[in-house]
Order: C-alpha cells, then sequence, then structure tokens
C-alpha cells in the first residue's frame, strides 16, 4: 500500500512533515523497488533542469552571436533567439517548482558540507559560527 502512495507522488516524501515521514522512509529503507523509482525519478528531474538550463545558455550565446555579426535579418533572429532563451527559463522554472529536485539538491549540498565539517580539524571546527554547526550537524 505504502509503494502505490509513493508511486502516486512520484517517489517523492520532501513535501511531507518530518513526523510524517517515518513509515515512508521505512519502506525506501526496505523496498529496493521504491527506492530505485525513487533515484530513477530524481535523475530525471535534475537531467531537466540541467537540460533547460543548457538550453537557456545555448540561446543566450546565440543571440551575443548573433549581435556581434550583426547578419541581415539580425532583428529576426535576436528575436528568435531571445524567444527561446524565454521558454527555456519558462520550462526550467516550471520544472525546478513541479519537481522536488532542487530538495534534491540542497540536501545533496548538505552532506557535502557535513562531509567537509567532519574532516575539518578541531580548532577550525570550534571557530564556526554555532548556527553553522547545527546546521550541518543536527545537534
Amino acid at each position: 500500500m505504502v509503494g502505490k502512495i509513493l508511486a502516486g507522488w512520484r517517489y517523492d516524501i520532501s513535501g511531507l512533515a518530518p513526523e510524517m515521514r517515518g513509515d515512508y522512509e521505512l519502506h525506501f529503507a526496505g523496498c529496493e523497488h521504491c527506492s530505485k523509482r525513487q533515484k530513477l525519478h530524481r535523475i530525471i528531474d535534475i537531467s531537466l533542469i540541467v537540460l533547460a538550463s543548457a538550453s537557456a545558455a545555448v540561446f543566450l550565446l546565440a543571440f551575443a552571436v548573433i549581435r556581434h555579426f550583426g547578419p541581415r535579418h539580425a532583428f529576426w533572429l535576436e528575436v528568435g533567439a531571445l524567444a527561446g532563451f524565454a521558454l527555456s527559463a519558462l520550462i526550467w522554472l516550471i520544472v525546478a517548482v513541479a519537481t522536488p529536485a532542487p530538495m534534491a539538491v540542497v540536501d545533496v549540498a548538505m552532506l557535502g558540507a557535513r562531509h567537509v565539517h567532519d574532516r575539518l580539524p578541531a580548532e577550525i571546527r570550534e571557530k564556526l559560527p554555532e548556527e553553522i554547526r547545527v546546521k550541518l550537524t543536527g545537534s
């Protein structure tokens, strides 16, 4: 039953309150199928954001090249390049809002920060502000 609920949510529990996540996290820990599907969905979400970002960068590059060389009908080429950029930015925004990809990226960044924090010498760790230490260590 939990697996069916998760499938309907695209295996995303990031929006749930921490006290409600327990059963779902236990299910992910025990169900290899659901944990693989969750990873696949996160890979797809992040790939869509990366692809939309790359597309926007290419359209901006095209606009800059058109401005630099100034070919005939440059105005319409510039309009096309800017329209492509706007569409790519809109797709990026839709994917970022509709999927948990930004939260997944934040979670990965926090894991990396914890890893770096754990490797710091004790005297440097003690110099970090208390609020940062609490965020990184959770205590």
